[in-house]
This record gives structure tokens, C-alpha cells and sequence, in this order.
């Protein structure tokens, strides 16, 4: 059989049987209260026919209290009646009290006692155990245990009361199959299942139909509902013949059940007896979450201390935030093995870890939520290399800003299974393919490896919280340091170009779309020969740091081109000052030196895109002895380009910004840079406009644009 086939076995529509248990009989009126539909057993047990009767005539509706079964007589028969609406009908279940198993009122009487007890259990364990023993007492089951799924729907057998006779149970783990997800749906809507003797022939319905819509009746609020003869098989298989399960809840999720087996023959606890045991479900469920396993308080606060002792460090130095983690002790956040920081695009491992490119390939496939696994390879498929050091991952995103990890080795372990999980087979039959239980139940050890010691659930909630602190001061870093740096920026932004005889001069800055400070800068120096230099520059990068490298760069350049005999030589000095004190910087400038009274001009260029010359002969780049980026070559020699301007001849300066887009190369960009260049206007500012205005891309980086040349 195909895998698709096993899960349409898995698929079976348990909520809708067509037929209900022999243990009682189920009738359904329409709204106009006439029995419309029953078992097939209902005149039998009720002692009269039912079929098209008033439900008044059976059972008194003004005494039913929605949600409560109703004690009532009917013939020499006493009945428990339990009463809910589906589909349009409102279905009654009747259920006989006789031949019922009753704990009698010495049970009862000590129920405070009971809830007292449960109430003041120290820890789970004991909540547990208390649980299974007083479900014990009140039921007679020949066996109770509480059962806990895990993240995978796995079972464990938590804790358990049982005759003598019977092997135990208790620490047997149990195949998410065993209880399939729709299963587990109606454990949350229906809290109490009941199969007195799995041995029963179900009785079915009549109609097989719901009249009023045609359809299956939903019988998956109903206490008689016929269950899954795969499910009945599994219970023969174990040598149960009857069963009762009990939800328990925690927060809307099904925590596990209270299950219940008899062997020695049918059984059924009396229906007051079962709320009873429902009763107890419930207020366990309740006190689920207040009790945690023994010891684990002591570790909740201990974690929660470390937690604040980092995010107190890294308030106290928010500019290095991965420094200020490692220094304050993060990999001691929760037991782990080793862990990583990466933080503002840098990592930093700690402890034993995996190598830093396989830490850096396991983050990126990670999905930008927390990752807490103990199976690394479930998230890392090939990540075998993993296994040694980090089995276990505990991964959380820091806004904006990186990643939190934490790692935990290999630790081969045993797990006790009830029989061999993987024993489930389909079987074909005269109505086709269907789920076949397991025939086994003796216990079953499997060695499992590449886990380790699960990440427990105050780990994953401080370290999402630790990452919730920092991506906030790392925002709020970010906001003031963008804010320093706009200051900073507009300073070297010249407000307004300087006139100077016989130059005409425009310049445009647009900041960029994203709000974000850049590495663009213009500037002009009047020299002591009566030249005056334009320079346009780029800092790679963003934010407060780049402003800063920006600002060094521009006055150290100020000063060489008022030193030095012409604009190549300033750029070598500013190139050989960047090599020594910026040397993990990098930068472009572009120097354009013109004699206002010859028209003579020189144009040095550092690694910046070429110039572009508005001249008579028409549009055309500006790119002979371009030279090497700031700081790329110490000593490195700058040559000028040598031009001559008349008339309205132009020269343009700009940044990356007006050229750089998506989908075009730039040598596209280039020619339709020279296309609208070649018809605008040669007036420096109207110039400009136009540029700006065809060119600049909607969300483009920083745009700086210069224009210059001889005025009339």
C-alpha cells in the first residue's frame, strides 16, 4: 500500500459512524418535536416505538438543563438522558442504569478530599500519580494512566494504577498513529469516551440519513457514538474489552488523557460516576500549568536571572551589543553546549559549536521565527556535520539585527515503546484498504541518536525574550544614531553653493527613500590660485558611522587640494591617509578643478564613476586615468584629465544613485543618461531638473548631482 493510502485510512470519518454502541439508544427530534431518526435498538430499549412520536411524550423538556444529563423513568426502566442539538436535531441519548458499576456514595463523600489532594500535589509527577489513582477508585478500571502527548503527538505513559496482575506500563512511549489527529479533535470537543465492551456489534441508525439535510449525522458530540473498528481491533490486540478516556487540556491544546482499561469483561462506571471522572479531568487540566516538574522552579528563576543580567548589559553599551552578551555570559543563558551571536552582520561562537559556516548555513535556511528542535536534523536535513556538537538548536531571531542560537550535543538515549511503533500495516478486505493496528504491546527499546536533551519551555520563552530586548535596544540604537548622523550629514551638505565669478554652479541631493543616512557628499574649495574645485564622494554604506568616515574624508581633502599642486596629488594623499587610518573603509571621489578666467580644467577621479562632458562636439564620458578607490593601493598614483570649457559646455558630476536600478546594466543607464543629457537645457540648475527629474529612480539610494562650467 501507498503512502496515500495509509492516510486515507487515517482519514476514516470517525464523527459520523451511522451507528451508535448497544449500551443505549439514541433518539432525534426535528423542531417541531417529532422523533425523525433513532438506533436501530431504540423501541427495544426504551420499551415502545419511537419512530415519528413526540419526544415530549418520552422525556420532560422543560426539565433538561443543556450540557447536565437528566435522570428520569420511563416504563419499569430507570434512564440517565444526556440532551445536546446537531445538525439541526435535537439529539437524546438514553442510557440504562442498570447492570452500571457504581462507586458508590463513600467515594462522593470524600470528593473535597479528593480535589484537595490534587490541589496540593507538588509537582506534576505527583499531580499525576494522584490523578490515575483516585480515576482508579471511583471507575474500578482494572488499569488507569495518564498519558502525555509530546510536540509530536507522541505518547508517554506518565503515570499509572493497575490491578497487580498486570504488567506495567508506566514509561512506555506510544506512536503519534496510535491516536490519530481527527481522534485527537474530538477529545477536545467531547472531553469523556466510553467503549463498555469493544466486543459490541454497533447498532445503526435510522434513517441512515439526517431528513432534514441528507447528509451523515454528526455524532461527534454524542457519549454512544460507534468508534473506529481499527480503534476496536487495537484494544482486542491488547486484550482490552473495555475502555474510557478522559481529556486533559491545558490552554485550549490536548495536554493528554486519563486512559482507562478493563480486562476482566465488559464495564461500564454509572453516567454519574463518569462525570465524575470528567470532573476530575477538568480540574486537573486547570492546575496543569501551575505545576512544573520537580526542580524545574529553582531553574525558572535561575534563567530568568541570567536573562536580565544580559539584557542590563547590553542597555549599558547598546553600540556593542554582541560584545556586550559574550562579556555578560549569554551562553549561560540556559545548559547548552556552545552558542552563536550574530548580531549587526558579524558572528561570534562560544563553547563548543559547529564550524562558523555550517552555524551560518544552518541560520539562513532557518524560517525567521524561533527554532527549538532536539532533532537538528528534522530543520537541517543534510546537516549530519551538525550532530556531534549541536543535536539540539534553540534559534531566535533578533529583529532587524540577526540571530540568538544556542546548541546541545549528541546524547544517545533509549526510548521504551509499547510494542514496535512501526508494525502498522494496511490490509485489504471486502470493503478495500484499511489501517491494520499493532498485534504487539511488549515493550520495544529503540536507540535513538542525533537528539539531545530537549529544550524546555522557560528555555525557549528567555531566550525569545533576551532577542525581543535586544533587536528593541538595537532599534533604538539605530533610531538615534540615524538621527546624529542626518545632523551630521547636513553639515557637510553646503546649504547653499557660493557664487563665484565667471562658474556657473548647481547641485541637487536627494536623500534616500528608505530614511536611511548615506555616504554621498559634495563640496567646493576656492583655491589660492583662483581655481575652484568641485568634489562628489561616496562612502560605502549607511548610518552614523559612514557619516563620520564621511566627514574625516571630506575636510582631509579640503586641506590637500589647498596644499597640493593640483587635484591627482590630493587624491594620492587623501588614498594613502585612507590606507592607514580607514583601511576597512571604502570610498570614491571624483575632484573637477576649474580656472574660472582660461576655462582649463582638470578632473581626477579615485575609483568614482566617470564625469560627463555637455560640449559642442556633444555628450560624452570623462574616464581617462581613472584611479584605484580610496584605500584599495597604498602609494598609488592619480593622474587629471585635461579639458578645455567654451560657451555653455557642461560638466557633471554625480553619484551611483542616479545611474543604479534594477533590471537595466549600467551601461544601459549610461546611454540613457547621454539621451536625455543630449536635449536638456545647458543652464546649470534647469539642467539638473531635468536630469533629476527623467532619471532619478523612484526608490533610489542617496542621488547627489553637480553641474559646472564657464557663465557667460
Amino acid at each position: 500500500m501507498t503512502e496515500p493510502d495509509l492516510l486515507g485510512c487515517a482519514d476514516e470519518p470517525i464523527r459520523i459512524p451511522g451507528a451508535v454502541q448497544p449500551h443505549g439508544a439514541l433518539v432525534a427530534a426535528d423542531d417541531d418535536g417529532t422523533v425523525v431518526l433513532h438506533s436501530a435498538n431504540a423501541d427495544d430499549v426504551l420499551g415502545r416505538p419511537v419512530s415519528g412520536t413526540a419526544i415530549a411524550d418520552l422525556l420532560d423538556l422543560t426539565a433538561v438543563e443543556p450540557g447536565l444529563p437528566l435522570r428520569t423513568g420511563l416504563g419499569d426502566r430507570t434512564f440517565e438522558v444526556a440532551v445536546h442539538r446537531t445538525d439541526g436535531l435535537l439529539v437524546t441519548e438514553w442510557e440504562p442504569l442498570e447492570d452500571a458499576h457504581a462507586a458508590g456514595e463513600v467515594w462522593h463523600r470524600r470528593l473535597p478530599l479528593v480535589l484537595q489532594r490534587l490541589q496540593e500535589a507538588p509537582d506534576l509527577s505527583a499531580l499525576c500519580t494522584a490523578l490515575a489513582q483516585e480515576v482508579r477508585r471511583l471507575t474500578g478500571f482494572d488499569r488507569v494512566m495518564v498519558y502525555r502527548f509530546d510536540a509530536e503527538w507522541n505518547g508517554e505513559v506518565v503515570a499509572e494504577q493497575r490491578r497487580g496482575d498486570l504488567e506495567p506500563f508506566l514509561g512506555l512511549h506510544y506512536p503519534a498513529s496510535d491516536i490519530p489527529a481527527q481522534a485527537r479533535a474530538l477529545y477536545l470537543r467531547n472531553w469523556l469516551r466510553l467503549i463498555p465492551d469493544a466486543r459490541y456489534t454497533p447498532v445503526p441508525l435510522v434513517p441512515e440519513r439526517n431528513p432534514l439535510d441528507g447528509r451523515p449525522l454528526d455524532l461527534g458530540a454524542s457519549s454512544l457514538r460507534s468508534v473506529s473498528p481499527v480503534h476496536l481491533e487495537y484494544l482486542a490486540n491488547m486484550g482490552v474489552i473495555s475502555s474510557m478516556s478522559v481529556s486533559l487540556v491545558d490552554h485550549g491544546r490536548l495536554w493528554g488523557l486519563i486512559a482507562c482499561h478493563h480486562y476482566a469483561g465488559a464495564h461500564r462506571p454509572t453516567p454519574a460516576d463518569r462525570v465524575a471522572a470528567e470532573f476530575l479531568g477538568r480540574t486537573a487540566s486547570l492546575l496543569l500549568h501551575t505545576k512544573v516538574d520537580a526542580g524545574d522552579t529553582a531553574r525558572v528563576l535561575e534563567v530568568a536571572e541570567r536573562s536580565a543580567r544580559l539584557v542590563e548589559a547590553v542597555g549599558r553599551t547598546p553600540r556593542r551589543p554582541a560584545a556586550a552578551l559574550v562579556e555578560a555570559g549569554v551562553q549561560d543563558l540556559v545548559p547548552s553546549g556552545g552558542a552563536a551571536v550574530r548580531l549587526d552582520g558579524r558572528l561570534v561562537l562560544l563553547g563548543s559549536t559547529p564550524p562558523a559556516a555550517d552555524v551560518t548555513a544552518l541560520l539562513d535556511g532557518l524560517p525567521d521565527a524561533t527554532t527549538a528542535t532536539d532533532a537538528v536534523l528534522t530543520v537541517a536535513p543534510d546537516g549530519e556535520a551538525l550532530v556531534p556538537t549541536a543535536s539540539g538548536v534553540l534559534a531566535v531571531p533578533v529583529p532587524g539585527n540577526g540571530w540568538l542560537a544556542w546548541f546541545r550535543p549528541e546524547t544517545l538515549r533509549e526510548v521504551r515503546w509499547g510494542g514496535d511503533p512501526t508494525t502498522s500495516k494496511l490490509v485489504e478486505d471486502r470493503l478495500g484498504p484499511r489501517l491494520s493496528p499493532r498485534t504487539s504491546f511488549a515493550a520495544w527499546t529503540q536507540h535513538v541518536r542525533a537528539t539531545s536533551a530537549p529544550w524546555r519551555p522557560h528555555e525557549v520563552t528567555a531566550a525569545e525574550s533576551l532577542a525581543r530586548h535586544v533587536g528593541d535596544i538595537a532599534s533604538r540604537r539605530a533610531e538615534e544614531e540615524s538621527q546624529v548622523a542626518a545632523a551630521l550629514q547636513r553639515t557637510l551638505l553646503l546649504e547653499q553653493l557660493p557664487q563665484v565669478p565667471g562658474v556657473a554652479l548647481a547641485a541637487r541631493y536627494l536623500p534616500s527613500t528608505a530614511d536611511v543616512v548615506g555616504g554621498d557628499w559634495y563640496d567646493l574649495v576656492l583655491l589660492p590660485t583662483g581655481s575652484v574645485a568641485i568634489v562628489l564622494g561616496d562612502v560605502a554604506g549607511h548610518g552614523l558611522g559612514v557619516a563620520a568616515v564621511t566627514a574625516q574624508l571630506r575636510h582631509a581633502l579640503r586641506a590637500f587640494l589647498l596644499s597640493s599642486p593640483g587635484p591627482a596629488a590630493a587624491l594620492a594623499r587623501l588614498n594613502d591617509l585612507t590606507a592607514h587610518l580607514l583601511p576597512d573603509e571604502l570610498a570614491t571621489v571624483v575632484v573637477a578643478e576649474l580656472d574660472p578666467a582660461t576655462g582649463r580644467l582638470a578632473v581626477a577621479n579615485a575609483g568614482h564613476l566617470p564625469v560627463l562632458l555637455l560640449s559642442g562636439d556633444g555628450p560624452s564620458f570623462v574616464d581617462q586615468h581613472r584611479g584605484p578607490a580610496l584605500g584599495m593601493l597604498t602609494g598609488a598614483a592619480y593622474g587629471a584629465a585635461e579639458l578645455q570649457l567654451r560657451g555653455d559646455d557642461r560638466l557633471v558630476l554625480f553619484s551611483d544613485g542616479l545611474v543604479e536600478l534594477r533590471g537595466p546594466s549600467l551601461d544601459e543607464r549610461f546611454a540613457e543618461l547621454v539621451d536625455v543629457a543630449a536635449s536638456a537645457p545647458r543652464d546649470a540648475d534647469a539642467l539638473l531638473d531635468v536630469l533629476l527629474e527623467r532619471l532619478a529612480p523612484p526608490d533610489a539610494d542617496d542621488v547627489t548631482v553637480v553641474a559646472l562650467g564657464p557663465q557667460a
